[in-house]
């Protein structure tokens, strides 16, 4: 072997090594990220670098509209991902929702990242969360869902707009005749599928890991995980979920598709358009406002999404088998709203249940402890009505997934938000996070008090590490600890499918085990973990009581 052989040899050798360790290390994560659709261009802010409104399908307008998302199509260039997409189209339901789109549009299947990774090869885990709102309301921007947070926890966050109400929930024989798998109704649905789909395929570009993902939602995001761990569209996709008030499985109904169909025709009729090709050709706009706002956001089994329950997943054991993190709130609900301006005494508590649980209503307020006047306005009460809301179908889950031997990991969230700050004015928080404008009799009324529990939606921002993009609230100390904590919970979780943490209250999870004293981690500002296997007991009842009515 000559001498120029040797050397040759050598440089080969010192190429190779050189490629390896490129490789392994990665390449440095710049504020221009090259997917699988073009370059975007981001920004960092604080040490995040934010990359916002990136499309993940094309924008479902035209003939698209009322069709399964399509591939987002590839662009030349530099695309700024420096600012929100267009929130979806909906009608100002639940009050002055924060949002910070430039409007709101049928164009708005766009996904936002927030990243503190410093390689590409840094692999961090990925959280995707899906906003609440009834499937009516709401968007990816909203601040109490900033991914700021937890992308300084070692998280990759992103949340992602999907369709919402009519545009995103419509199903119409003429539509189910039209599409490839002879179904319609999904659209919101398989809009979230197409985000996780584009997260998986391109994050790791992002400094992210596309082995673990783990999706979130509350309220209707909530209902939506659920159903994304059944989907044989995307239960293989994920490496986690996390509910946060609300499942889609017992007592909630599919539709079948011939439901959703007439339904729909009626809808169609109702608002006076004669064909699915008129309304294709009514603007955005005047479409919203011809329709009711809610009534067709349901699940349907179109054949593609989904062909059977939830239920019927969950009872086979063929879900996501991953981990679940899983809770609710202990004000979802009040019992004044059963009441009806009723006094809150038993037996006025009782005969406003009644028309619902009809023979077994002694049953099951013997179940939850309800046997006085006072019962009924303590937290037994409170329980009752807020298990009917979410609490139920979110524990209904965890035991399902708990039985199919999976780790779940069950909190009940415990802490009221503060005192409201000057900023709230004459208005009053809204059930879905949002504000709205008080009535004339809260006018009269003085200063309302803290409400005695956690209502529907408060803990989206402690989880999140969101409290200061929230100003409705004077927030303290013991806020911002437990925020802390519960955020930190959420991270651990994403990082290793479990919450646990040196320094932190010990959660063990829920498994076939110990189910009948499941352990729950209460969050408070003392948290810790109890066992009651009274409030099994009660959750039992009820899910006797459902059972019956099938």
């Amino acid at each position: 072997m000559t001498k120029n052989h040797v050397f040759a040899m050598l440089a080969i050798a010192c190429a190779t090594v050189m490629c390896s360790c490129t490789q392994q290390k990665g390449e440095t994560l710049t504020l221009q990220v090259k997917t699988q659709y073009g370059v975007l261009e981001g920004f960092e802010e604080d040490g995040v670098k934010k990359f916002l409104g990136v499309p993940f399908a094309q924008a479902p307008v035209g003939e698209l509209r009322w069709k399964a998302p399509q591939p987002v199509q590839a662009w030349e260039g530099v695309r700024e991902a420096k600012q929100f997409g267009n929130d979806p189209m909906q009608l100002d339901i639940f009050g002055d929702m924060q949002f910070r789109g430039p409007g709101r549009s049928e164009d708005c299947l766009y996904l936002n990242i927030w990243t503190a990774a410093a390689t590409t090869a840094d692999a961090l885990p990925v959280l995707i969360y899906f906003n609440g709102g009834g499937l009516v309301a709401g968007s990816g921007s909203e601040p109490r869902y900033d991914g700021s947070a937890i992308a300084k926890e070692g998280v990759i966050g992103v949340t992602a707009n999907y369709r919402e109400g009519v545009f995103g929930f419509f199903a119409h024989p003429e539509l189910t005749a039209a599409s490839d798998y002879k179904g319609s109704g999904n659209y919101g649905f398989l809009d979230q599928v197409a985000a996780i789909k584009w997260v998986k395929e391109n994050i790791a570009a992002f400094g992210g890991d596309p082995d673990k993902i783990t999706i979130v939602g509350e309220s209707a995001g909530s209902f939506s995980v659920s159903l994304l761990m059944c989907s044989s569209l995307s239960k293989n996709l994920i490496a986690g979920a996390m509910l946060s008030s609300g499942a889609e499985v017992m007592p909630n109904k599919p539709l079948t598709q011939a439901e959703a169909d007439s339904a729909g025709a009626r809808l169609l009729k109702w608002a006076g358009i004669a064909s699915i090709a008129d309304a294709r050709t009514i603007d955005a706009d005047s479409l919203e406002k011809a329709f009711p706002p809610v009534g067709m956001s349901r699940l349907v089994l179109d054949g593609l999404f989904m062909t059977e329950s939830a239920d019927a997943v969950f009872e086979r054991g063929e879900q996501a088998q991953v981990p679940l993190l899983a809770g609710w709130n202990s004000l979802e609900a009040h019992p004044m709203q059963a009441l009806q301006g009723q006094a809150p005494t038993l037996v006025n508590y009782k005969n406003a249940l009644k028309a619902q649980f009809g023979d077994m209503t002694d049953e099951i307020f013997k179940a939850y402890g309800i046997e006085t006047d006072e019962d009924v306005m303590s937290q037994k009460g409170f329980d009752l009505v807020s298990d009917l809301f979410t609490g139920f179908p979110t524990w209904k889950l965890c035991d399902y997934h708990a039985k199919s031997g999976l780790p779940v990991y069950r909190y009940h969230y415990m802490h009221p938000r503060p005192q409201q700050s000057e900023k709230m004015g004459d208005k009053v928080a809204a059930l879905a996070g949002g504000v709205r404008e008080k009535t004339a009799e809260e006018k009269k009324a003085q200063q309302p008090q803290i409400a005695p529990g956690a209502v529907h939606s408060a803990d989206i921002e402690y989880a999140m590490g969101t409290l200061d993009t929230n100003e409705y609230y004077d927030w303290q100390d013991e806020d911002y600890a437990i925020s802390k904590l519960f955020l930190t919970y959420y991270a651990n979780f994403c990082k290793t499918g479990n919450p646990n943490g040196q320094g932190l209250p010990q959660w063990t999870a829920i498994t076939k085990e110990n189910l009948d004293a499941a352990p729950v981690m209460k969050i408070d500002v003392e948290s810790k973990e109890v066992a009651s296997p009274e409030r099994e007991n009660a959750y039992r009842t009820l899910e006797k009581y459902y059972r019956s009515k099938k």
